[in-house]
């Protein structure tokens, strides 16, 4: 099993927005990283833990944990020319753009990246390095253990 900083811009999707979908489950759509899709087509697992981040507002940081739910598929947002993730170069016999499925395990309280930044055992974290701008990471067990103590 794996662990992974998964982040979500809570206007796309917050961590309320998916706590009151169906089964509280959500497509993670919209990755347009290589590096990212990457780690969704090739890594990610049923089961994996998740650190659901809000980014991209007032106050990022951690504010739920999730789990991965489905294995990666074509996302559909690069099929669609009115979407704002349409890729023109992806078709359905070669897609470019894949996504898992992530459903709840619980809201949090935030754990903002001002507060991680505090931590010197955190100093590796992916997330507070300089220049990291990928929205999803993984995470190391024992990055996973100190955050986990912190919720």
């Amino acid at each position: 099993m794996r662990y992974w900083l998964m982040k979500s811009e809570p206007g796309d999707v917050s961590v309320d927005d998916l706590a009151g979908l169906p089964d509280q489950t959500v497509a993670w759509y919209g990755v347009r990283n290589y590096q990212a899709r990457n780690f969704m087509r090739d890594q990610m697992r049923v089961g994996d833990g998740v650190f659901f981040y809000h980014s991209n507002c007032a106050e990022p940081g951690i504010v739920g944990i999730a789990e991965v739910s489905k294995l990666a598929y074509p996302d559909q947002t690069q099929f669609d020319p009115h979407s704002h993730y349409f890729d023109p170069k992806a078709t359905p016999q070669v897609p470019r753009w894949f996504n898992v499925e992530v459903k709840l395990v619980r809201k949090t309280r935030l754990v903002s990246i001002k507060e991680l930044r505090t931590y010197p055992q955190l100093e590796r974290m992916r997330i507070l390095q300089k220049g990291n701008r990928l929205s999803i990471t993984p995470l190391d067990p024992r990055e996973l253990e100190f955050v986990m103590a912190l919720l």
